[in-house]
């Protein structure tokens, strides 16, 4: 009796269980061991988060669910303990104000991390004999008039004497504002209260707000969302509009945004690159021992004289939990921890082509720290050999205040190239946050999407040991038939 095809059968039986022993086992072990975490509030960062979250499920089998509901919604649910996280561009108001006149005043340990940074953008729908116009340009001041009503026409001398070249209509101007409480709202109110008192006193006698006073603003329409928001101006009906909305919004609408005045009396887009150089004059508390620790002052941004700089740059944060509390646990600690640790170094790498700015290394580092406060998470120190966050520079490498800068210059180019496919458009399509197009042609004149198809890194150790598993079953199934045939002549 021949053995011989015995032996080769079973030996390459032995290979394919070694190799799903190797390769297999791991990953559902790891996948398992995440349990599921969710979170809610702003909508400024959720497209950066939203591809985030995409990453890590597909290479991490990591479930982290999301509610963009806006900042303030965000905040109520941290504190009502329904949601393990929360994501805002302003600090828990804990003061009383007319704003906010119930404090916020969590009832477990909290602490914030920032997250990913971007420069609240002014997307615009205006032609010019049929045709969409997008070089616009504005100083501040004449979009603090137009958002506090006093500025009503597209052909304001205000309007017309910065952009000299266009022939701008007699065509009303329609602010879209958003109608739920909103961290875009808090920082664009603080920006025009800060910069422009006497023009916004009488439409924000409070100065920041997060609820924009709608009732105040002549022929404003208000809606829901970063997405209503956009998705109303990228409208046909939308023509005439303008709207403050995180740049990533604008870019996926396939929208011009303004090109704003900044104090060096350059008119600048929000780039990531421009955004960056802005936010090296953010001062930052440094005191750890402060509930406020990494909170953001931006009065110096929105002051800096570099010629590039975007003026109405700022930083978004996660809210998380110090104590075991509400739905969260310890369990999902180790969850929140990983993702944290994904967001704040991988996922930078992505901020860029987004429409966002990547963190500075220091907020980085500061940030590891905040991880650590969290129960239940394991990530350890920040270490620069295994934070593969190439998108932010070294601390102090932009100088400024001990802010820290972004380098950015990879990921401005990504999202000037994106900016430069909606010169020739007229802006009739919309896309929703995952790209797809929700309204319009996207064909002939219309303006169109530049969709992002980013990479999520899926080539790890598993998805490598997989694509092995199939080689050796493949050589399983082919070889024995070949080996057999040969043994018996």
């Amino acid at each position: 009796m021949n053995r011989r095809p015995h032996r080769i059968l079973r030996g390459a039986i032995v290979a394919f269980l070694l190799a799903g022993v190797v390769t297999g086992v791991t990953v559902p072990a790891h996948a398992d061991s995440y349990v599921a975490i969710a979170g809610s509030g702003s909508t400024w960062s959720q497209n950066a988060l939203d591809q985030w979250r995409r990453n890590v499920a597909s290479n991490y089998g990591m479930t982290v669910n999301y509610s963009g509901n806006g900042s303030s919604a965000g905040r109520s649910d941290f504190i009502n303990g329904t949601v393990d996280f929360a994501i805002s561009e302003i600090p828990f108001q804990t003061q009383s104000t007319p704003d906010n006149p119930v404090p916020e005043n969590p009832p477990r340990g909290y602490a914030y991390l920032p997250i990913v940074a971007g420069g609240t953008s002014l997307m615009y729908n205006v032609k010019v004999a049929g045709k969409q116009v997008t070089s616009l340009q504005l100083s501040g001041e004449t979009i603090a008039r137009i958002f506090a009503g006093q500025i009503t026409k597209w052909n304001d001398p205000a309007i017309t004497g910065a952009n000299p070249g266009l022939d701008l209509p007699e065509k009303q101007i329609t602010p879209v504002v958003r109608s739920d409480g909103s961290g875009s709202t808090a920082q664009f109110t603080k920006w025009m209260s800060t910069q422009y008192p006497s023009v916004s006193s009488s439409i924000l006698p409070n100065g920041m707000t997060s609820y924009f006073p709608a009732n105040r603003l002549p022929n404003s329409k208000a809606q829901s969302g970063s997405l209503g928001v956009s998705g109303y101006v990228a409208q046909g009906y939308g023509e005439g509009s303008i709207t403050y909305v995180e740049y990533s919004y604008a870019l996926k609408s396939g929208f011009p945004v303004v090109s704003v005045q900044n104090p060096a009396g350059n008119y600048v887009q929000p780039t990531a690159s421009n955004v960056a150089i802005a936010l090296t004059r953010a001062r930052i508390n440094e005191d750890s021992s402060s509930p406020d620790y990494l909170t953001q002052i931006l009065d110096d941004v929105y002051n800096n004289g570099d010629p590039s700089s975007y003026p109405i740059s700022s930083y978004s944060y996660m809210i998380v939990p110090t104590a075991p509390g509400g739905i969260f646990t310890a369990q999902k600690g180790a969850t929140l921890g990983a993702f944290l640790k994904y967001v704040l170094c991988d996922g930078q790498d992505q901020a860029g082509p987004l429409g966002y700015s990547p963190l500075p290394m220091n907020l980085v580092t500061a940030a590891f720290a905040q991880i650590k406060r969290v129960p239940g998470s394991n990530v350890g120190d920040f270490d620069a050999n295994t934070c593969t966050n190439t998108g932010a520079a070294p601390d102090g490498a932009a100088g400024g205040n001990g802010a820290g800068g972004a380098g950015g210059g990879e990921a401005a180019a990504a999202t000037a190239t994106a900016a430069a496919g909606v010169a020739a458009g007229t802006g009739d399509a919309v896309y929703d946050a995952n790209g797809n197009l929700v309204s319009g042609s996207g064909a002939g004149a219309a303006a169109t999407s530049s969709r992002f198809a980013l990479a999520s890194h899926a080539w790890g150790p598993a998805q490598v040991g997989m694509a092995i598993a199939g080689i050796m079953l493949l050589a399983v199934v082919v070889l024995p038939p070949l080996l057999l045939r040969r043994a018996k002549r």
